[in-house]
């Protein structure tokens, strides 16, 4: 167990990473719709070239794929779902999200075939070119969707409003579009496609699809994955429910220390994954019951890359454990926040010494109390 913390939570920075990158992607290829657009009805800026537009539209789109090639690296390299780098291309044959994960992959694979196109577009031709090009512009809804449908931030308020944002920019301008010139049935379509296709994200989302309850059971997330984080009852069941309906622990109000006395467990986590708990007792300073508890893939020599994480610590007399996560892991040495029922977060660091025998000791330190987060 002596090398169990040493994988420092990159598990978190993937999954960071494959969000952000996923959203970036999104806004990219929204401002590529835009300019696409734009340049369809040879628009232009007093001062800018059309051609100066019209190479921003290329650009953009291309780093927007790149993003979106990120993307896929860092969801497949974390392994928390069941997820291969053929599934971004073959859409509806994951395990994970299947229909939905589908769609991403549907969209990745428009907007190969436009970079594709347009690379040989003196090949195969201007009409070609063109039936490719404005397929692609469905890549947008459908990588909207698979967003939504896919990730785990679709109930959190800035993808809402990224999300928002991006459907207004796109509304505006095929509604744009649909003012100027070219064929009536073009025009009429664009406008009604305009209003129809959010519309019909808005009904989806919060009739049954990811605003609703339930829906990571009902999008077909494995059921590996749906069952809950949960470690013994000593931590994180005592952690959730008793600082609701007790009052809230006595925590020192300033920095503290104290020394620290435990065990070391671990147990299988599901999908591959597992669980490691440490359990123990602190006194000095602080004097109660410490747990913390760490769910990720298991590293060779002992070790775990964190996905997950609890801690709880319960003050000696106390009757409700006060919750956190960890913040940061660097060799045997926990950083987390906890925070009380008052909305006071307390930095925690613990030192550790992990015997192979499983027996832990070190210290706890704590203090830098603040508001949350």
């Amino acid at each position: 167990m002596s090398t169990l913390l040493a994988a420092s939570g990159n598990g978190k920075a993937l999954w960071y990473l494959t969000r952000g990158t996923g959203a970036v992607a999104l806004l990219l290829l929204t401002a590529g719709v835009v300019l696409g657009v734009m340049t369809s009805t040879r628009w232009r800026a007093k001062r800018v070239p059309r051609f100066v537009v019209s190479g921003l539209h290329r650009n953009i789109t291309l780093l927007a794929v790149a993003f979106v090639v990120v993307h896929v690296v860092t969801t497949v390299v974390d392994k928390f779902a069941p997820i291969g780098y053929q599934d971004a291309v073959l859409p509806f044959l994951s395990p994970y999200r299947p229909i939905w994960l589908g769609l991403g992959a549907v969209a990745f694979d428009l907007l190969l075939a436009l970079i594709a196109t347009s690379l040989l577009r003196a090949r195969v031709g201007l009409r070609t070119w063109r039936a490719v090009h404005w397929l692609a512009y469905a890549s947008w809804p459908i990588a909207l969707v698979h967003t939504l449908g896919t990730g785990s931030d679709a109930r959190a308020g800035w993808l809402d409003a990224l999300s928002i944002v991006c459907t207004i920019s796109v509304v505006l301008a095929v509604l744009w579009r649909a003012t100027g010139v070219g064929a009536r049935r073009l025009r009429i379509g664009s406008a009604f496609a305009a209003f129809a296709a959010p519309l019909a994200i808005l009904i989806w989302a919060t009739a049954g699809g990811p605003l609703a309850s339930g829906w990571a059971a009902r999008a077909g997330t494995p059921k590996s994955l749906l069952a809950s984080f949960r470690v013994p009852a000593s931590g994180a069941a005592a952690v959730g429910a008793a600082s609701k309906t007790t009052p809230a622990p006595q925590l020192p109000t300033g920095s503290f220390a104290s020394s620290f006395r435990g065990r070391i467990t671990q147990a299988s986590g599901g999908a591959g994954l597992v669980v490691v708990s440490i359990d123990g007792v602190a006194s000095g300073g602080f004097r109660g019951r410490v747990h913390v508890a760490l769910r990720g893939e298991p590293l060779g020599g002992g070790g775990v890359q964190m996905i997950d994480s609890s801690v709880g610590l319960l003050p000696q007399g106390a009757t409700a454990w006060t919750p956190g996560r960890v913040t940061g892991l660097e060799g045997q040495r926990i950083f987390a926040d906890v925070e009380t029922s008052s909305g006071r977060r307390v930095h925690v660091e613990l030192d550790l010494r992990i015997s192979q025998s499983g027996s832990v000791a070190g210290s706890i330190r704590g203090g830098g109390s603040g508001p949350p987060a």
